[in-house]
């Protein structure tokens, strides 16, 4: 056992590893304790007001269809209300496709002749709610009915950290992203993903050794290796294609090669930003060198075939007059390119990840109701809007 109080003697390369070594060890710690008794994380049940948001059954047809026998018996609580997995939602709503009127629009997922939609999210900045913001997509359209992808191309991997793993520790031997996109004998990519807790939701996790395919690429490049870091992911993807409505891509802070690679195997951009002149200044820097390089690699490969490009003002905070300033101007600028609703910034999200978890897996009794309501109402609706944008790519109308 390391003793995580007393200082490291030594040169500054053992200070660092051994910091490494017992931040490991407590960070162990921490997360026996918060999954005991299971190594593993599970998705809590959802009541009855949840699952009719979810699925748009009204809570009067839901207790109707549960009388007629019609939907499955499902586990109740002490007070006698219903209580429903994920999985008993998604039966419900192939019942309701099956018998309900206009069935087609409890099923959202992808139909006949559509493609799959492959988003990147994406920053120069670290700290721009990136991650956040992709799994609590990932995590809500999941819940809506879709089969999803979520898919960690940063090296530090806290994506796939917020899924319960220990990447430096479970991935140290490989099993990541990585192996499906390396140059000398890439895996298939269905080799990697993982099953989660969560209903419709993978996992294709990242670890450290991501960070390998930077210097990698700048090699093959000399070398003329084929396939090009252009297509590897976009390669990758088509094995697993028909498995699939959405892939939702967490992209590094930075554009390197392993950013570019996602890029260009996606069909939809979400920038995300924070409000204030910094963030701004800094997004408006990274937007010009990827312009520059996708023109670029345009001019190599061909028109990259974007259904859409959003932006979303992140960690907004209403009554912060500067950063309501900001936000107005960011919309005076970029017009409807910017999400109408902001992803507020909330303690209910980050008291959450301090147990990996996210709004969706907090149970509502552990929680203030009222700060719970505020930041799920804004969570729901940054994922609604913007699936509108993906439902619109599909070419379907949308209310």
């Amino acid at each position: 056992m390391i003793d995580i109080t007393k200082p490291v003697p030594g040169s500054i390369a053992s200070t660092i590893s051994a910091n490494a070594a017992r931040l490991s060890e407590a960070l162990n710690t921490h997360m026996r304790n918060s999954f005991q008794p299971e190594s593993r994380k599970s998705l809590r049940k959802f009541h009855p007001s949840e699952v009719s948001e979810l699925t748009g059954i009204s809570m009067s047809n839901l207790r109707t269809r549960h009388q007629e026998g019609d939907f499955p018996d499902v586990e109740t609580d002490s007070r006698g209300r219903r209580l429903y997995s994920a999985e008993e939602m998604d039966e419900i709503r192939h019942v309701m496709a099956r018998t309900g009127r206009n069935g087609e629009t409890y099923l959202p997922g992808r139909r006949q002749g559509d493609g799959l939609q492959v988003i990147s999210i994406v920053n120069f900045k670290g700290g721009s709610s990136k991650t956040t913001t992709a799994i609590h997509l990932a995590q809500r359209y999941a819940l809506r009915g879709y089969r999803v992808l979520a898919l960690d191309m940063d090296p530090q991997a806290s994506l796939t950290t917020m899924f319960g793993y220990r990447p430096e520790l479970e991935f140290a031997e490989g099993g990541t992203i990585y192996d499906a996109l390396r140059y000398e004998n890439p895996l298939p990519l269905s080799t990697v993903i993982r099953k989660t807790y969560f209903h419709k939701l993978d996992l294709a996790p990242a670890g450290l050794m991501l960070s390998e395919y930077e210097t990698e690429t700048a090699y093959a490049l000399q070398q003329r290796v084929d396939p090009p870091f252009t297509q590897r992911l976009a390669i990758a993807l088509d094995e697993v294609e028909a498995n699939y409505d959405l892939v939702i891509i967490d992209c590094p802070p930075q554009l390197g090669f392993t950013t570019m690679t996602a890029l260009l195997a996606s069909t939809g951009l979400l920038i995300t930003v924070i409000p204030s002149m910094l963030d701004v200044a800094s997004m408006a820097q990274f937007l010009e060198m990827a312009g520059e390089t996708v023109r670029t690699l345009e001019e190599a490969t061909g028109p990259t075939d974007w259904a859409f490009l959003k932006y979303l003002v992140a960690r907004y905070e209403p009554m912060d007059v500067p950063q309501s300033q900001m936000s107005g101007f960011l919309r005076s600028i970029l017009l409807d390119q910017v999400l109408t609703t902001p992803m507020l910034k909330s303690t209910a999200i980050s008291d959450a990840g301090m147990t990996q978890q996210t709004i969706y897996e907090l149970d509502p009794a552990q929680v203030v109701r009222k700060t719970l309501d505020r930041i799920l109402e804004s969570v729901n609706s940054v994922a609604d809007e913007f699936e509108q944008t993906i439902q619109h790519a599909w070419g379907r109308e949308t209310s």
